[in-house]
Order: structure tokens, then C-alpha cells, then sequence
């Protein structure tokens, strides 16, 4: 009895997939639960497992193919019978057609002697006794790119090699006698001993690569917030000192009891809960001609992998700790690097954080993460003269930007929610007190 591999739910909005790779090959035992393709998906790559322990008899989707969910990805026989069955079947069909095939081989291989034998007649003595090839009208018309010239011999492989690849032979200088376009010529000129094109002389060596499916899905993703969205961005400068000095003071002892170091997410995490509820339309989002009210905070993230940017969800924000923010983010962009992150991960967030900082940037305006409304973009500190109490003194500034849909967030509200962010972040006391 066979029992069907099947492509599985993968999740919201996800309907198809691409095989990245069959871990096993047909004929390979399987057991149980044991992984035998791997699926890449628009978000995260998962594995599928076999069904029954057996032997895999079919591969019906080849790597590289795309499929949908429920397509039938191949089969896994429950008992050995099956498989001997077929492996009979196998070895007994082509012993029926092999006296057939051999004729048809030993066929094909006289011909090509016989071709090559002509090909290689490029003695003189031997070129005099053969009736020259001058092209007929009925040549010039089977190939565009023959032009007319009577004058022009050519021996029968190169005559073929030339109307089956469209060549211009009045382009192509022979190098046999009186200018004769040999097969080596042709050769050259196919890629056998490739002169570099005009392109390549210009501009450089190029490459061309298919973009994987997570690539595809962020460009049509982005694409979709743009046209989809009415995006508008607002910007606000933080004085990190007091935030600087907190962690200074408190990461010996922080570490010491966690197991962790005290980040700058942490405090943006929390800061950001603090504004959401403030402003709850910066928690919302759009479907159809409703606003949908979310009375939960779930703070995406922005990662970056070498497959290309990911956003995990970092659940319940507003009910975790300081230490249990760092530790779950730490844990969830160690997935995401290594390419472990679920379906699960990527799903239900509310409202992301994108720290550009980290790469050096200094101003940015963020794109949303559909179907969000919201997004903060995080920038690197750079230490420049403020005025403080009519002094000018060097403090490290971070510059802020908010990028939201202005058709349910106004202009008052996301201007108030990053003054409310950062008065969070000058003052982090405020946020041990939820005020």
C-alpha cells in the first residue's frame, strides 16, 4: 500500500512553494516522520516528512519545481513488495527493448561516422575530386541569415551547422584555402573557443542568477506597500545619554543575573508598547472598508540573512521583561540566520522596528511590512552639539523615522507618537513606571 506525499498548509497567504531538494531518492527506505524534501517557501524553508516508514517509489515533483498546496509531491510504499515489484519491472522492460535500442544506436552511430568521415575532408587532393556545394535557392530560404553567394563552398557539416544555427557566413572569415569557412571556424565562433562580446569588453563579466523565492516575495511585497498604501514618513531626534549611562551602570550586574547582555531593543521594544497604546491606530491596520483595533502587541523585527531580509514576530511584547525581550530576540535572529525560523515566526505581528544602524545608517525611510500600518526606523548614534540648558554640549543622538499609512493614521498622530517615543528614551526611568 502506497501512501501520497503531499504538499502541506504552509501557512497565511502562502500557496505555493518551490522543492528546494529531495533529501532521499527513489528507492531509499524511509521511516516514519523522517524528512525526505525540503520545501522553500515565500518566507521560511521547511522540511516535509514522510508519512509511513517504507521505501519512497515516486518522486512526482523534480527540485526546482513549483508547486501548490495539496499537489502531490510523490509516494512512499509501506512494505518492501511494491518496490520489488517495480524494481522487476524495471529490470525486465528494457531487456524486451534492448535488441531494438541496440539496432537503432548502431544506426545512429554509422551515420555519424559517415558524417564526421566527410567532415574531416579538408586534404586538397581529396577536396578536388568532390563536386564543390554551391547554395541553391531552397537553402537560402530555409535560413534567414544565408545571404546570396554563389561563390561560396561549403562541405556538408558546416552547410548543416550553418541553417541549423542561422549563422551569417559572409560575417565569419574562413581560415581554409581562399578564405574557406571551416567546422573550426563555426566552432569559434559557437562558444567552443568564445571571443568576447562588445558587452563584456565595455561593461565587465556579468552573471545572471534566478532570484530565490524569499527575494521574490520581498520585491512584490514592497512593491504592494507602495501602491497599496498611502506612505508618509515623519522624523524625530532621541538623546541616547540617559540610555547610554543605564546600561553602563547596570550591564555587569544585568549579565551577571541573565545571562545576557542589556541591548538598545529592549528599550525601543518597550518604548514602543508605551506609544501603541497611546496612539492605537499605529496598532492598526485596513481590511477592506474596516480599521481592525488590535488590543495585543506584537513587535516584528527586521533581520538580516543572507537569503535576504526577514521579519520575525516577537509576541506579547507588552507583558515581557527587559531580560526576556533581549533573550527572545537573541534566540529568534540566531533562527532566522540559520535559516530555522517557522511559519509560526513570521506571522501575527502588529508593528515593526528596523534598525539600520547597525549597518551605518544614518537616515532612512522605512517601508511598511503589509498589512501594518506602522513602522520605526532605528539609526546609528552619532555624537552631535545640542543645546542644553542654553549650553551646547556633544551628546549621541539617534535620528528616528516613522513611516505609516496615512489613511488611518493622521499627521497629529504620528507626530505625537514619536514625541511620546522620545520622551520614553530620554527618560528610561519612565518606562519601569508606565508612565
Amino acid at each position: 500500500m502506497s501512501e501520497k506525499i503531499l504538499v502541506p498548509v504552509l501557512g497565511e497567504s502562502i500557496t505555493e512553494a518551490t522543492i528546494a531538494k529531495w533529501l532521499k531518492s527513489e528507492g531509499d527506505t524511509v521511516e516514519a516522520d523522517e524528512p525526505i524534501v525540503e520545501l522553500e517557501t515565500d518566507k521560511v524553508n521547511l522540511e516535509v516528512p514522510s508519512p509511513v516508514t517504507g521505501v519512497l517509489t515516486e518522486i512526482a515533483s523534480k527540485d526546482g519545481s513549483v508547486v501548490e498546496v495539496g499537489a502531490l509531491l510523490g509516494s512512499v510504499s509501506e512494505n518492501s513488495n511494491d518496490a520489488s515489484t517495480k524494481e522487476q519491472i524495471i529490470k525486465i522492460e528494457p531487456t524486451v527493448k534492448a535488441e531494438l535500442l541496440v539496432n537503432k544506436v548502431e544506426e545512429e552511430n554509422s551515420k555519424l561516422a559517415k558524417e564526421e568521415l566527410n567532415i574531416f575532408e579538408e586534404d586538397e587532393d581529396e577536396i578536388k575530386e568532390v563536386e564543390p556545394l554551391v547554395l541553391t535557392k531552397e537553402i537560402k530560404n530555409g535560413s534567414n541569415q544565408l545571404k546570396n553567394n554563389n561563390t561560396q563552398d561549403l562541405s556538408p557539416a558546416v552547410r548543416k551547422i550553418v541553417v541549423e544555427n542561422k549563422i551569417d557566413i559572409e560575417k565569419i572569415q574562413g581560415s581554409g584555402k581562399d578564405g574557406r569557412v571551416l567546422k573550426g571556424d563555426l566552432l569559434n565562433l559557437m562558444g567552443a573557443n568564445p571571443k568576447p562580446s562588445e558587452r563584456k569588453v565595455k561593461y565587465g563579466q556579468e552573471e545572471r542568477i534566478k532570484m530565490t523565492r524569499l527575494r521574490q516575495t520581498i520585491a512584490k511585497r514592497l512593491k504592494q506597500a507602495q501602491e497599496n498604501a498611502a506612505l508618509l514618513t515623519t522624523f524625530n531626534e532621541v538623546d541616547m545619554t540617559n540610555i547610554n549611562q543605564m546600561r553602563k551602570d547596570n550591564q555587569e550586574d544585568f549579565q551577571s543575573r541573565y545571562g545576557i547582555k542589556l541591548g538598545l531593543m529592549s528599550f525601543f521594544v518597550k518604548a514602543c508598547v508605551v506609544a501603541l497604546k497611546t496612539f492605537p491606530a499605529v496598532n492598526a491596520e485596513i481590511e477592506d472598508e474596516e480599521i481592525i483595533y488590535k488590543n495585543y502587541y506584537n513587535i516584528s523585527f527586521a533581520v538580516g540573512t543572507e537569503k535576504g531580509l526577514v521579519v520575525p514576530v516577537l509576541r506579547d511584547a507588552d507583558e515581557l521583561s527587559f531580560a526576556d525581550i533581549e533573550k527572545n530576540i537573541k534566540e529568534i535572529s540566531q533562527k532566522a540566520k540559520d535559516g530555522k525560523l517557522t511559519i509560526e515566526d513570521l506571522q501575527g505581528g502588529t508593528f515593526t522596528i528596523s534598525n539600520g544602524g547597525v549597518y551605518g545608517s544614518m537616515l532612512s525611510t522605512p517601508i511598511l511590512n503589509l498589512p501594518q500600518s506602522g513602522v520605526l526606523g532605528m539609526h546609528n548614534i552619532v555624537e552631535r552639539p545640542v543645546v542644553v540648558d542654553g549650553n551646547v554640549e556633544a551628546r549621541p543622538v539617534m535620528y528616528l523615522a516613522l513611516s505609516y499609512d496615512h489613511r488611518i493614521i493622521d499627521g497629529k498622530e504620528a507626530v505625537s507618537f514619536l514625541k511620546i517615543l522620545k520622551e520614553s528614551l530620554e527618560k528610561p526611568q519612565r518606562l519601569f513606571l508606565n508612565i
